[in-house]
């Protein structure tokens, strides 16, 4: 061994340099304070960089995120940042993935690329398998807890993702990238670079790539992805001013899986009394796996759709399949109705334009554009009826039966519409020639968005001490959310993924679908900023604040029937609507809140303002250490699905107005930075308010959507980088967080002889088991779910024989609470509840965490330029994902409680409070092996 180089590839290495961000303005502004004010120039550990600024803030470059798997989503790379969690679903990243910041789930994370929101513009969820090809992502930056002040954000309390495209080089280029790896993977990947051209230095790159390969777990899912890039950079002037215009085209067509149910018991009793093995898959009566020896399940296919057989009520049992026919005890599903035969298509594009003008000595003007396109659906299938649906109360209990023979009388109103969860057609719709079947369609939740916004920003350096800054921002998206119904073929394979291209109508030609709305998110942010150094440059304060106006204009055009936002749907059929109007009377007592009926069909417009101060200082002590704190107040602004279910009550209302999530986040710690060690340790502490969550009212004895009080969340965060030589770098980091949520929870109405008006914090003393369990969840003073306690972990690469470079990256994430109780995984009938002669229990079927686990990642270089100088910057690279093949739970979202159930059994019937079914969660990555070949010329 010639030499060793050990480099980091953890993200917090803490060494002076500037963090580039999201938008240009605030590029700009960071790499003036580096350059001019502190005199540094940009540094790095290994293609690690972190800021000597007041914030929580770390970037990654290219160097890290080319070691990673080709292919790989940018979120898998950030893992090895302290206080940032990612569960990938597959090693190769292109079937999403669970992320995690501080305790904060997605939905309130930020993630933008060249300055572009990407969070969905309705619920804020991140996709993390339809981001940038990392061969064309230069850095990626994080803010832990905090945000920049032009950042085009609804919902930044845990923090912001931002990564940023490369440049194209100024000399003619091309690289190409070939990967082979397990699971039939298969990628290409190819990008052309210009170089300069024409009278003003006009450069730009193309690129695309194409990757496929199949599911890791079971016999049917496959990944196809392919993406196309493209960018065009023309300076302007000698002061570093440019012009940029950047496009972006992504579309997946993947299948869901290894989403089981988190339940490990060995045996399961059939409905009459008999037992069965329960078997490892995606079925309410399967289970989670125990071990590797057990990870892999097959599903139910090849099969074949129920072939329509005239004067015959066909249903969707009579399919079959190599399992044999589904019915109500099998472990299998029906033909084409499992969880890991959904798809999940996304077309997304965008256009990004970048621009920085100079205008006068020390005023300077950004303005970055950009439009984005989406076009994606999530969900399965549905059970439809051929039949009409009686509307009509006074004919009693709905009869599709009753509608055939008597559909129209002075008790029934059978009408056609996508009613109560099940779209009835009113017509022959699998070709047998009646109308007396069930039959399994297609039912996904479309949404298409077009959305344009802009970021401005205005800079004045007053002095090389001190800068000012204004800034712009727009974000403007029509969201548009449908759910049109699609026909199956013989295989039970989709005739279109998206059915919106061509929804299916019911018999008087509306189409089905079960939800129908158009939204409006608006985002006008102004924001200022002001950074000055003092007392030679050793104290460096920054002062920002934000003030964003956001207005949120809705359009429901299904009647709202429930307080959980469960909708009824009659397309343009309006006058099988007015029916439902007449039959289903709206009213709202103003004294209880409580509603009877179907809120109508209606529009409306919420706005949320707020000012979001943010406040930071760094001292430097000496020349190499340094003490830094920041304040920052976060927002995140109810998502549509919130919004929409509050449509159950009248406009102007409390029950109508959910508030915004909001955070106070306080960040404060010290670093030490010499030619031989970089060491950070950082405490913060967040004050999390109104986190929502789905709980109980007990005025309404419904469960809907409620702003759950405060959480109070703290940790710390350390990271030390020790280079004795200049051919050796160790480095390691760690984080350790708690969070405790302030209140318990009433989840359920109380039974009789306990008083409605006592909470969970004042049940009466005799109050029996059964009714505290079903009524209240016990989150006082417990931790938040669905995020590690702590996590370490080490990472390194070294060159041998100056051509072979190895590397390795090992975290060990912690235990994670399944639930906001804390409490396990249960099955079975409630303890204490007695039936005629026997009394049930339930039983722990999973513990209340998942456990802690290691993940070892792999990989080696071999340079190709020893061979030939054509080709320098050319190599072979090894992958290899969990090593060492760790068998863990991956991603979840958490929740507040187990879900309860009633049941009825027994003669004479005995109702029966039952646990629900348990949570569903993803199988972590398995040990997966990839080749690269990477030439540049």
């Amino acid at each position: 061994m010639k030499k060793l180089l050990l480099t980091s590839c953890a993200l917090v290495a803490f060494v002076p340099t500037a963090a580039y961000a999201q938008s240009t303005g605030t590029v700009d502004t960071e790499t003036r304070d580096t350059v001019v004010v502190t005199g540094t120039r940009q540094q790095q550990v290994g293609g690690v960089q972190s800021p000597d600024t007041p914030k929580a803030k770390s970037v990654l470059t290219q160097q890290i995120i080319s070691r990673q798997n080709p292919g790989q989503t940018i979120l898998d790379t950030i893992n090895v940042v302290p206080g940032v969690s990612f569960q990938n679903n597959d090693a190769y990243g292109s079937s999403g993935g669970t992320l995690n910041i501080r305790g904060f789930d997605s939905s309130r994370i930020s993630l933008t690329f060249d300055g572009l929101p990407l969070n969905d513009s309705g619920n804020y969820a991140i996709y993390s398998n339809q981001q940038l090809d990392p061969e064309l992502i230069e850095e990626v930056n994080v803010n832990l807890g905090s945000t920049d002040v032009d950042s085009p954000t609804a919902s930044a309390v845990g923090g912001t993702v931002n990564y940023r495209t490369i440049l194209p080089t100024k000399d003619p280029s091309a690289r190409f990238v070939g990967t082979l790896g397990d699971f039939r993977m298969r990628r290409i990947f190819g990008v052309l670079h210009s170089g300069e051209f024409g009278p003003w230095g006009t450069r730009a790159f193309i690129a695309a790539s194409k990757q496929t390969y199949n599911n890791p777990f079971n016999n049917y899912g496959k990944i196809d992805k392919q993406q196309y890039n493209a960018r065009i950079w023309q300076p302007v002037g000698t002061n570093g001013d440019f012009i940029s215009l950047s496009g972006h085209y992504n579309q997946n067509r993947n299948n869901f899986f290894g989403s089981l149910p988190l339940r490990q018991d060995m045996t399961r009793v059939l409905t009459n009394g008999s037992t069965l093995p329960r078997i490892v898959g995606p079925n309410a009566n399967n289970r989670y796996p125990t071990s590797n020896d057990d990870r892999d399940y097959n599903i139910n296919y090849p099969c074949t759709v129920a072939v329509g057989r005239a004067g015959v009520a066909d249903t969707p049992a009579t399919s079959t399949g190599p399992n044999g026919a589904a019915d109500p005890n099998s472990d299998y599903a029906s033909c084409g109705t499992e969880f890991d035969r959904r798809y999940n298509p996304s077309n997304t594009g965008n256009l990004r334009g970048q621009s920085k003008f100079t205008l006068a000595d020390g005023i300077v003007l950004t303005v970055d554009p950009s439009y984005q396109y989406v076009k994606a659906n999530g969900g399965g299938t549905v059970t439809a009826n051929e039949g009409l649906r009686d509307i009509n109360p006074a004919g009693g209990t709905a009869s599709v039966a009753t509608c055939r023979t008597t559909p129209s009388s002075a008790t029934n109103t059978c009408v056609p519409g996508y009613l109560g969860g099940t779209p009835y057609f009113g017509r022959d719709i699998n070709g047998d020639g009646d109308t007396l079947d069930t039959v399994t369609v297609l039912a996904p939740s479309q949404t298409t968005t077009h959305r344009y916004g802009v970021i401005a920003g205005l800079r004045w350096d007053l002095d090389r001490n001190n800068t000012f800054r204004i800034n712009y921002t727009l974000d403007h998206a029509k969201h548009r959310q449908t759910g049109e119904v699609g026909l199956l073929a013989p295989d039970g394979e989709p005739l279109d993924v998206f059915p919106v291209n061509g929804g299916q109508q019911d018999t008087t030609g509306s189409i089905l679908q079960k939800r129908d709305r158009v939204s409006y998110a608006i985002l006008n942010q102004i924001s200022g900023e002001y950074r000055g150094y003092f007392f030679d440059r050793n104290l460096n304060v920054n002062i920002g604040v934000r003030a964003p106006f956001f207005k949120r204009d809705l359009t429901n055009n299904c009647f709202t029937s429930s307080a959980s936002g469960f909708v009824e749907c009659f397309g343009s059929n309006t006058a099988a609507a007015n029916q439902a109007a007449t039959f289903n009377p709206y009213t709202f007592n103003t004294t209880t809140g409580a509603v009877t009926g179907w809120a109508p069909p209606g529009h409306r417009v919420l706005k949320y303002n707020k000012v979001l101060p943010n406040v930071g200082v760094v001292y430097h002590v000496t020349p190499n250490a340094s003490l830094f704190a920041n304040y920052a107040k976060g927002l995140s602004v109810p998502g549509t699905d919130n919004l929409y279910n509050a449509f159950y009550f009248p406009a102007g209302t409390d029950q109508a107005k959910p508030k915004p999530e909001t955070t106070n986040s306080f960040d404060f710690g010290a670093r030490f930075r010499s030619r031989t060690i970089q060491a950070s340790l950082s405490g913060w502490y967040t004050k999390f308010n109104n986190r929502l969550a789905s709980a109980y009212d007990p005025e309404l004895n419904a469960t809907v959507y409620r702003n759950l009080g405060t959480v109070t969340k703290y940790g710390v965060d350390g990271s030390v980088a020790y280079s004795p030589t200049t051919d050796i770098t160790l480095y390691a980091f760690g984080s350790w967080n708690k969070s405790k949520i302030k209140d318990n929870i009433q989840i359920g109405r109380f039974g009789t002889g306990v008083n409605q008006v006592n909470d969970c914090d004042n049940v009466p003393a005799g109050a029996a088991q059964i009714d505290i369990l079903r009524s209240c969840a016990f989150t006082a003073g417990k931790r938040e779910s669905g995020s590690p306690k702590y996590s370490y972990g080490i990472s390194a690469t070294g060159t041998v024989l100056d051509n072979l470079v190895l590397g390795v990256t090992a975290k060990r994430t912690g235990p994670r609470f399944i639930f906001d109780n804390n409490l396990p995984v249960f099955a079975g009938d409630l303890p204490g509840q007695t039936g005629t002669t026997t009394v049930f229990g339930g039983k722990q079927v999973f513990g209340a965490t998942a456990p802690a686990y290691w993940l070892v990642n792999l990989d080696a270089r071999l340079k190709l330029d020893q061979l030939s100088p054509s080709l320098k910057g050319s190599y072979i690279q090894f992958n290899v994902y969990n090593l060492f093949d760790q068998f863990y739970v991956g991603g979840f979202g958490g929740g507040l409680s187990q879900s309860l159930s009633t049941q009825s059994r027994g003669t004479p019937s005995v109702t029966y409070q039952t646990y629900g079914n348990p949570p569903f969660v993803q199988i972590g990555a398995p040990r997966t092996a990839s080749v690269s070949l990477s030439l540049s010329f």
